[in-house]
């Protein structure tokens, strides 16, 4: 890959910044500060299609000329949105409701560039299978504190990738990032480029 233009990571998650670099994009950092709270009556699709474009919308305030990628990621389970656990307690009883069943990982992203008028925002859903989870599985899960920074307290691509029985969609996009997506904008909006490209 190669860039024609410069792009900000609106984002401090060490696994979008993993995945980016291993797709071979250069990039800068510099997390967005803003509220991240739903209201009522909002649906996790458009919860994280407003906070992607928030976070990016942030950084072009400051940076209009440049292009800026924000993303969200939340893990939802019978239309309730499972955040990031408070306490044990709280990891434990996302992780035995998440057990043997079904769960849909949604990310919204947005890329923007103020001075191109440019504001393109989509969204990857993912729907991920737990095992059935002994008590004794849970609680260790628990101890290793990994569950704590992960929306539904589980990080499929470290320790946690024993919870996982299938997935049916992106896998990047359950780490927090569909990559193929994010790419294939990047490339649509002339941002990057295949090498040898023109």
């Amino acid at each position: 890959m190669e860039n024609r233009e410069k792009i900000i990571l609106a984002s401090q998650s060490p696994r979008r910044k993993y995945l980016l670099d291993q797709a071979g994009i250069h990039f800068s950092v510099e997390p967005a500060q803003i509220e991240e709270k739903k209201s009522d009556k909002e649906s996790p699709v458009a919860y994280v299609k407003r906070l992607s474009r928030e976070k990016a919308n942030c950084l072009a305030e400051k940076y209009p000329e440049l292009w800026v990628l924000g993303a969200d990621t939340v893990v939802v389970m019978d239309d309730h949105l499972l955040e990031k656990p408070s306490s044990e307690h709280d990891a434990r009883k996302m992780l035995a409701l998440l057990s043997n069943r079904v769960h849909t990982v949604y990310t919204g992203f947005t890329l923007c560039c103020r001075k191109k008028n440019r504001v393109i925002t989509k969204t990857a859903a993912t729907d991920v299978r737990f095992k059935a989870l002994t008590q004794e599985e849970i609680e260790w899960y628990v101890s290793t504190k990994e569950p704590f920074d992960k929306a539904g307290a589980y990080a499929i691509q470290g320790l946690g990738t024993f919870l996982v029985k299938s997935i049916s969609g992106s896998y990047t996009n359950v780490v927090g990032l569909p990559v193929c997506e994010v790419i294939e904008t990047l490339i649509q909006e002339k941002v990057i480029e295949i090498n040898g490209r023109r």
